[in-house]
């Protein structure tokens, strides 16, 4: 299963881009301006939608708020990082049982993929908090990187895995097919939104060809 990641810089285009589109993750940091009123529009849509708002763009208190106003619009998931303040995931998490959205927790290493060991402590800490899914994200620098995180798919528990960067792309191919519950993919090339992600189209067409083998 494909989502397609979208950071578009103002409501109106995303709107644009979700046309068409059935599972996308929108990404609320990548907006200039946004307001609770925009995230209304964009997660009413019928479209299973992932409310996600990295860090850094801004507060966390108007993290909160903006996660919050796009689970009460109707959204899917919230993706939520598992090293975020407790009282802050305590609550958006209330926010998101009550509207009956379901919790992505999110761990990213954008610099190297961790032994076995730590993250399997780290998909254990999330689902031990109520994540209803864990994603796990980390750079790629050799095979044993792929072959780590994709070893994490047991078949038990509800992960989405993502290898980062050029070396990583087989994890977005290859995850997916053997247990991960979706992957990301940009809606065209130009778009992506992570370093080594595959436009959907390309991706379809590599496991139409898979499927044929």
């Amino acid at each position: 299963m494909i989502c397609i990641s979208l950071a578009e810089s103002t409501p109106a285009a995303c709107l644009r881009a979700l046309q068409g589109l059935d599972f996308a993750e929108v990404r609320i940091d990548a907006f200039d301006d946004v307001d609770e009123a925009d995230l209304r529009m964009i997660f009413s849509r019928k479209a299973r939608l992932i409310a996600t708002c990295r860090p850094g763009k801004f507060d966390d208190r108007k993290k909160l708020g903006l996660l919050g106003a796009a689970v009460q619009a109707g959204a899917a998931y919230v993706d939520i990082e598992h090293d975020w303040k407790p009282s802050l995931k305590t609550a958006l998490m209330i926010t998101a049982r009550a509207a009956s959205a379901l919790v992505l927790m999110s761990f990213h290493d954008p610099a190297k993929t961790p032994p076995t060991a730590a993250l399997e402590r780290i998909i254990g800490n999330c689902l031990r908090e109520g994540a209803d899914a864990v994603k796990i994200a980390c750079r790629v620098r050799s095979s044993a990187d792929n072959a780590r995180l994709l070893g994490l798919l047991d078949g038990r528990r509800p992960l989405v895995v993502v290898g980062m960067g050029q070396k990583g792309k087989i994890t977005r191919i290859v995850a997916p097919l053997i247990g991960s519950l979706f992957t990301y993919a940009s809606l065209r090339s130009g778009k992506e939104t992570a370093d080594g992600q595959i436009e959907a189209g390309t991706l379809r067409e590599i496991w139409g060809r898979l499927n044929d083998v």
